[in-house]
């Protein structure tokens, strides 16, 4: 660009980022912060000291977002000074300034304005100096959307790096050099792929350079440095997104989708048959676009429920076939789970609604043959699996449309469930204590044998689930015993 356009296109930058900020400051004189944070506020200036409403939380509220947590704030008092002038208090980061004040609706995050030295360990700075500049604090920011702090009692916003023009343009864009921010926390290429589907915006030209370098060797780029902890909190936050699709292909750009996820990665590629438009990896994204963002098991099932097809493809008369993928795929699930040390009761139901996503209803299944199927995956998986079909066929991108047979289905399963048939060993005219006095057997695992032989009988037809007849059923059970 030559000199003189360059400065016609400088005065009008400056000029968009101004009018921006002045609509993003009428947006927050006129936005409804919660109740107890006035009060805060207040408390925190007295004796004359600052007290602003930062980062996130100015961001969520221009875009109308409902906010984590009451709010986050910033002051130059230091951290024991804050805690002293509340009576409820939290000491969440003391070292890095960070006090979480208690209030009566939830709780407040006040950190006091600081500057950071060198991160050595690609995971904190190695010192913290606290400053009473809030300009020094916001330097330290990532992303210059989070880069923004608001005085509601003067009615200013700072944004030293025009984050209100970068929300209305829906730009990521760095606080700085991109790859310096990488380099400091190695968590902030998932942050920037969190952002990026949470907030629906897009990197700009630098930060995805920055991205796409992260894997070149002497990018000084610590991914190991990352604890797996936060890296699942990240991808189940980002999970929570209306198109997650957005921030794995951030992922898998910078090559990070192999490092966490290479059951995923290993995906791409992979083609699938007529009944597929997409490979198996855009399939996935696609169908975890499609599931219910506010299951997250449903969510985590989706982008996983087909990682065993690379494992399992054939290709038959030109297309792929995939043998038994679902129980394949269900153990690797599993292991990435553990890998990513997700709660244990996530990773269960994850594990089990992949393996048994590929149920095969007809219309010719017997009501014996639906209580079986009933009992194998559990009546309370019964929604999740069906919204993990329906995004599975929304997922294929062929615009198939609802699948009817699943309405047909539901009608009878809701009609077996209303006449309340035993589905499992416990809802039977018996016990164990019957089976023991019965076979004059001790406890073990004969007793649950003879249990779940019962519970068949009664699954093909639930009239039998009568405690007489039951109890002469043991008795048939034990008579060649005692003939012996």
């Amino acid at each position: 660009m030559s000199p003189p356009f360059r400065h016609l296109w400088q005065n009008w930058t400056l000029g968009a980022a101004e009018a921006a900020a002045r609509r993003a400051s009428d947006r927050l004189r006129a936005h409804a912060w919660p109740a107890p944070l006035p009060e805060v506020l207040a408390r925190l200036r007295e004796g004359g000291h600052a007290a602003l409403i930062v980062g996130g939380s100015v961001r969520d509220a221009l875009l109308g977002r409902s906010p984590k947590g009451l709010a986050d704030v910033a002051t130059d008092l230091h951290p024991d000074a804050v805690a002293t002038r509340f009576s409820h208090v939290a000491p969440t980061g003391l070292r890095h300034g960070t006090v979480t004040i208690i209030t009566d609706v939830g709780a407040i995050e006040c950190t006091t304005f600081r500057r950071e030295g060198a991160y050595s360990d690609a995971r904190r700075p190695d010192r913290v100096e606290f400053t009473a500049d809030p300009l020094e604090d916001l330097a330290r920011r990532d992303l210059t959307v989070n880069a923004m702090a608001w005085d509601p009692d003067l009615g200013t916003l700072l944004d030293p790096f025009d984050g209100a023009l970068d929300l209305e343009q829906r730009t990521l864009r760095a606080v700085g050099e991109p790859l310096d921010r990488f380099r400091e926390d190695a968590l902030r290429p998932l942050r920037v792929a969190r952002f990026t589907a949470t907030l629906a915006m897009e990197p700009d030209a630098a930060l995805r350079a920055a991205l796409a370098s992260l894997a070149v060797e002497g990018s000084g780029y610590a991914a190991e440095a990352v604890a797996v902890e936060r890296v699942f909190a990240e991808i189940a936050a980002l999970l929570t997104a209306r198109e997650p699709s957005r921030g794995f292909e951030v992922l898998r750009e910078a090559r990070l989708l192999e490092r966490w996820l290479p059951e995923l990665a290993r995906c791409r590629g992979v083609p699938q048959n007529r009944f597929h438009a997409y490979d198996v990896y855009f399939h996935s994204l696609y169908t975890c676009d499609a599931a219910p963002a506010e299951k997250p098991a449903v969510r985590w099932a989706a982008l996983l429920h087909d990682v065993g097809k690379p494992d399992t493809r054939v290709e038959k008369h030109g297309e792929g076939t995939f043998y038994n993928h679902q129980f394949v795929g269900a153990a690797m699930a599993g292991r990435l789970l553990d890998r990513l040390r997700a709660p244990a009761a996530l990773r269960d139901d994850v594990v089990h609604l992949v393996r048994e996503h590929m149920f095969d209803y007809r219309r010719e299944w017997s009501d014996a043959a639906l209580r079986r199927w009933l009992r194998r995956v559990g009546p309370e998986h019964v929604a999740d699996l069906f919204d993990l079909r329906i995004a599975d066929m929304l997922g294929n991108g062929l615009k198939q449309g609802f699948p009817a047979y699943l309405d047909a289905m539901r009608r009878r399963i809701d009609a077996l469930l209303a006449a309340e048939h035993a589905l499992e060993v416990t809802d039977l005219a018996v016990d164990g204590r019957d089976v023991m006095r019965e076979l004059a057997i001790p406890p073990g695992p004969a007793v649950r044998e003879a249990l779940e032989a019962l519970l068949e009988e009664v699954l093909d037809d639930p009239v039998r689930n009568r405690r007489e007849h039951l109890l002469e059923r043991l008795r048939t059970r034990a008579a060649p015993a005692s003939g012996a």
